[in-house]
């Protein structure tokens, strides 16, 4: 039976409409009720429509394996490899484990709590290098001769012995006595370093050097012949550069500051320590 609505016709094949179609005498259910269903006078057709419609109403929706969660409109591809990526072969050299090298905050830091623990140590270690650095840039770009070793050890064996260990009571005394970074304070321990320390450290200096040497004997003659040349040095160098110390340097880094200022300086004067002794006549 096919029900006509405006130029669109529609196939009614329910079995129930079938059968109480037959009420209408007609050998075959759908061309007899043609007329009928074009005028809309069909009970039965009217029934069988509004079954037609309430099973559609009620049967589930068919619904698609993904839902619109699992399938997004706009679904970015996963990135893929290369080709030689993939075939390529794994290394077979194991991964090294990088060294943490200190910052340079952290290599002030650690000189601290060195200086902490062992003050004393700490300031002798820093003078020893400072006057090795200071001998082996002398041997090698002022005097350019064949390295001399035992000299080196000279030098450096004074710095540790000697400069380290001095300074640290020298200067600690002196920041104990005269306390402030004021103008005043400041220029009188430049004066007390230059016009006290600096000839005591000169001729301890000299002695050390021909003691080393295995020349004692030689001491007031080296003494004589060099330490005021040694103080005149000194004097340019130290006031210029202690004027910084004493009014900036905290009193724990100040061995830290000279041996940095005194790598140069030290160069002067392992060319005045190392030169021969003419003994007086």
């Amino acid at each position: 039976m096919y029900a006509l609505h405006g130029r669109r016709a529609r196939r009614i094949t329910s079995a129930a409409t079938r059968e109480e179609c037959g009420r209408h005498g007609a050998r075959d259910a759908r061309s007899a009720c043609t007329g009928l269903h074009r005028l809309g006078r069909c009970a039965p057709t009217q029934r069988s429509s509004a079954v037609t419609r309430a099973a559609r109403r009620t049967a589930p929706r068919k619904t698609h394996a993904k839902t619109r969660q699992d399938t997004p409109r706009h679904a970015v591809p996963k990135p893929q490899a290369p080709a030689a990526a993939i075939t390529a072969p794994k290394s077979k050299v194991k991964a090294v484990k990088a060294v943490d090298v200190p910052k340079g905050g952290a290599v002030l830091d650690s000189y601290q709590k060195a200086l902490d623990d062992k003050p004393i140590f700490t300031k002798a270690c820093t003078s020893g290098i400072g006057f090795a650095v200071s001998d082996v840039l002398t041997q090698l770009f002022i005097e350019k001769m064949d390295f001399d070793l035992k000299r080196l050890v000279k030098m450096a064996s004074f710095g540790f012995l000697l400069h380290g260990t001095t300074g640290h009571f020298f200067y600690n005394f002196l920041d104990g006595k005269l306390k402030g970074t004021d103008p005043l304070t400041v220029a009188a321990k430049v004066a007390i370093d230059q016009t006290c320390w600096a000839p005591v450290f000169m001729v301890m200096f000299f002695s050390y050097m021909m003691v080393f040497e295995g020349t004692p004997d030689l001491i007031e003659a080296k003494i004589r012949q060099d330490v005021f040349t040694a103080v005149k040095g000194s004097w340019m160098t130290w006031i210029p550069a202690h004027t910084i110390n004493f009014a900036f340097v905290p009193s724990d880094m100040r061995l830290l500051y000279i041996n940095t200022i005194q790598i140069f300086f030290n160069m002067f004067m392992s060319v005045i320590g190392n030169t021969e002794a003419v003994a007086a006549e």
